[in-house]
């Protein structure tokens, strides 16, 4: 009589992969997201020096004004489609991986947090920093803004705020206020899904979310450093990312009770 081997109770089939390891599915309709506001972002740095390309035109006088300005020489909208695909992306790999928000891992998420963005960052602050003091134009500070405070406020996520009070940064640095916006968002929500019940951390992010629009337009639009940087009116972008991946939950069962084969849909 033979006897079989005895099998781990968690150790993995051959030629599987752990959930936490395997990365995650493309989804198309985010890509064309993503394509579509790296697309406008570049056509605003090239309006800022060179205007292009919806200067005085036909096409120029025949568009909105409003679209003129986030296709050309507003490229912020560009940036808030970014934080709203950020907020979609952060809270579905939560749902993944921990089944939940209310159980989120939070050792493993400010890990996964640090290992994405600290590396780089270090490498772009080291870059910048040398430039700046070098004296390279675009790189170096001017006025009230020294390479200290540039360097201080990029490495404690409050570039925008830093920004707001000493006016505009060099253009090399000035990249940086959209990654302070996400990062304390990060560093708090994780805290807020644990600590709040459902109902209320829902409640929470759709007020947030709605509160987009009144955010900006109680700033005069001539102080654009702090209408359009501010931490409040991108942080209700992610919410929406946020409150859509929920929605993608709750709808995913639906969904599937009305798929009568595996592939149909």
């Amino acid at each position: 009589m033979t006897t079989m081997p005895p099998v781990l109770p968690h150790a993995p089939s051959p030629g599987t992969t752990p959930a936490t390891l395997r990365p995650a599915p493309r989804n198309f309709g985010i890509d064309c997201l993503r394509g579509l506001a790296i697309l406008l972002v570049i056509v605003h740095h090239l309006a800022l020096p060179f205007r292009l390309p919806l200067g005085p035109s036909l096409l120029g006088d025949w568009l909105p004004k409003r679209l003129i300005d986030a296709i050309s020489f507003n490229g912020y909208e560009a940036v808030f489609i970014f934080f709203t695909v950020s907020g979609f992306l952060i809270a579905s790999r939560i749902i993944e991986r921990d089944g939940d928000l209310a159980r989120v891992d939070l050792r493993r998420f400010y890990l996964a947090r640090a290992r994405r963005i600290l590396p780089l960052l270090g490498l772009v602050l080291a870059v910048l920093t040398l430039l700046a003091w070098m004296g390279v134009p675009d790189f170096a500070p001017e006025g009230e803004q020294t390479t200290v405070g540039l360097l201080g406020s990029a490495l404690t996520f409050t570039f925008n705020w830093y920004e707001g009070r000493t006016g505009w940064a060099p253009a090399g640095w000035d990249v940086l206020w959209s990654l302070s916006i996400e990062e304390v968002f990060y560093l708090g929500f994780p805290m807020l899904c644990l600590w709040l019940p459902r109902r209320v951390l829902i409640g929470l992010l759709l007020a947030w979310a709605l509160c987009l629009v009144p955010l900006r337009n109680l700033v005069p639009v001539a102080d654009e450093v702090w209408r359009e940087k501010a931490y409040l009116p991108g942080m209700a972008a992610i919410a929406w990312g946020v409150l859509a991946a929920l929605l993608a939950q709750r709808w995913r069962p639906v969904r599937a009770r009305h798929v009568p084969w595996p592939g149909s849909a």
